[in-house]
Parts: structure tokens; C-alpha cells; sequence
């Protein structure tokens, strides 16, 4: 049996290595192998000492024992790491959209460098919930007051602009108190979420609520991390978007106000320039006021195209 002297670092991390080397999965092999080269040199490195080891074990397991079905802290600390947004960036290549207004209609980026101009992903987020109840073309996510109507039209579209009918427009966003359905004890389930369908024309629309900013969770150990480095826990306002259409690649995305505050400091590192939009206000009695908007309520307008780039596109 091969034994590991108790005064090489380096040794132990030779000999794991060389244990992992016999894994039968080849992918399986190349990541622990990583991981391992990586975490064994983050820990001299560091000099971690024992105690340090201790807590950092303790705040994983409080990161496992407060989540739920409605909160992924896992997730939380992916996200406010930034490696949620690392992974998208490596698996979603679009080009840069430096070069055209941020409040324009349409959500596809240039054709740059050779890449598709396709809708810009980004963070899934730890509040998604498969099955979101489907909702006729224009109908409401709300089930409750919930803030200031927004009417969210746009088109689903290949990057040739040729319309993409029947995709899966599958949308959830916060209320005006700042929670998810599945955070507020009082929402009933499905509130201000939906799946839509696009038209013939590849056209959607849907009434939800102009979002606002909010605090992701930050009374466990995600925001204890927060705390602890100085950040703060906030997003900027958005309503998340998951497109999905037969023969394409499907796209998670968010529609930004451009009025946030937390655009340049989003806790979870989600911005894209291309994403933004601005939310057009409408007076009570203003003529095209959607169903579902009482005469007397201001609400608010925005177009947020989608272009999804074919399923056949070589991957990055």
C-alpha cells in the first residue's frame, strides 16, 4: 500500500492525483484532476490553517441545511461569485453588443468576429421553477396587486430576422415588494409567472409589472459572504425570460430597466449592456392600454426582441 509522508505537501497532492488518474470517465477524470491541482494549490497558498478549514466546512454545510425548494444557497453563491456568470460567458458566445443603443428594441447583437447575433444570456437565478402555468397571448402573470402594469410585447426570431412561431416564452419576476412568488408566504403559486407562446409572426406579449431592485437573500451565508467583503446584496430591476423553440438553441435572458440603480454594481455580476431597456410610461386613459390595465392606472411599455441562434450552430 503506498503511504504519503506526513511532511511533503506537495507528495499528498502527487499521490491524490495519481489515484484520480485511474477514473473511468474521461471528463470526470479532467475535472476532480483540476479541482484537485487547484484547491490543494489554493490551500498553500494560502497557508489555510485548521480552524479556517473548520469554518469554511461549517459554512457549507449552513449553505446545504438552508436550502429549500424556493432557495437554492448554492446557487446564491455561485451567483455573488460571479462563476454562474463565468460559465455562461464560456458556454454563450454572442457578439459584443458595444455598438448598438442599450433602450433599442431589438435584442440581437451585431455580427462580429463571425458570431451569431443572438440574444445576450444570463443568469438562470435561484428562483426559477419548472411548470410555470400557461398564459394566453397579452394575459397577466399577476394574481395580485403587484405593482405598476408593464406591457411586454416583442418578436422571436432566427438571426436572419425570419419569425420563430410556437417558441416557449417562459417568464417570472418579482413583485413590488421585492419577492418571488416562492419567497412570499402570501403569493399564491404562479404568481407573476407564465408560459407564453409566440405567433405566426413570432410576435409575444404579456402584462406583468415594471420591476424593481431587490436584495437577493442575504440572512445565511451567501450574504454573510457579502458582508464579510464589503459588496451589497442587491439586483438591478428585471423580469427573467427562458426562450425555447424546436431546432434552436434556447436562451436564459433578463430585461433590465435602464432607471436601476444597481445596473454597474448587480450583486450576481448578470448585467449586459445589450439587455437594458427603458420602460415607457403611459398616463392613465392613454390610447392602446392593454386588457387588464384599469382606466385609471398609469402603466408602462417596453419591446424586447429575441433572436435564437439554430440548434445545429457549432457550440463554443
Amino acid at each position: 500500500m503506498t503511504m504519503v509522508s506526513s511532511d511533503s505537501a506537495a507528495r499528498i497532492t502527487a499521490e491524490v492525483l495519481r489515484r484520480l488518474a485511474a477514473t473511468p470517465d474521461a471528463r470526470l477524470r479532467e475535472i476532480m484532476t483540476a479541482l484537485v491541482t487547484h484547491a490543494h494549490g489554493f490551500t498553500r497558498e494560502t497557508g489555510l490553517t485548521e480552524e479556517e478549514w473548520s469554518r469554511a466546512v461549517q459554512f457549507l454545510t449552513r449553505a446545504g441545511q438552508i436550502s429549500t425548494g424556493g432557495r437554492q444557497e448554492f446557487v446564491l453563491l455561485s451567483d455573488t461569485l460571479g462563476l454562474s456568470m463565468l460559465v455562461d460567458a464560456i458556454n454563450h458566445h454572442v457578439a459584443p453588443a458595444g455598438s448598438r443603443a442599450v433602450n433599442h428594441g431589438s435584442a440581437a447583437t451585431p455580427d462580429i468576429g463571425g458570431q451569431l447575433p443572438v440574444t445576450e444570456s444570463t443568469v438562470l437565478g435561484p428562483f426559477y421553477v419548472p411548470g410555470s402555468p400557461r398564459r394566453d397571448f397579452g394575459a397577466s402573470t399577476a394574481l395580485r396587486p403587484a405593482g405598476d402594469p408593464a406591457w411586454f410585447t416583442g418578436r422571436v426570431t432566427d438571426p436572419a430576422g425570419r419569425p420563430i412561431a410556437g417558441a416557449e416564452i417562459d417568464v417570472w419576476q418579482n413583485g413590488d415588494n421585492m419577492l418571488y412568488d416562492v419567497q412570499d408566504p402570501i403569493a399564491p403559486p404562479g404568481h407573476l409567472r407564465g408560459l407564453f407562446h409566440s405567433r405566426d409572426d413570432g410576435g409575444y406579449a404579456l402584462l406583468g409589472v415594471r420591476p424593481v431592485d431587490y436584495p437577493i437573500p442575504h440572512d445565511g451565508p451567501a450574504g454573510e459572504l457579502l458582508t464579510a467583503t464589503g459588496r451589497h446584496p442587491w439586483r438591478p430591476a428585471h423580469l427573467h425570460m427562458s426562450v425555447r423553440a424546436p431546432g434552436f438553441r434556447p436562451v436564459t435572458t433578463h430585461v433590465f430597466d435602464d432607471a436601476s440603480r444597481y445596473l454597474d454594481s448587480d450583486a450576481v455580476f448578470g448585467v449586459k449592456r445589450s439587455l437594458v431597456r427603458h420602460f415607457d410610461r403611459h398616463e392613465p386613459g392613454s390610447p392602446g392600454r392593454p386588457a387588464g390595465v384599469a382606466d385609471d392606472q398609469a402603466w408602462y411599455s417596453v419591446t424586447f426582441d429575441v433572436v435564437l441562434a439554430p440548434s445545429g450552430t457549432p457550440a463554443p
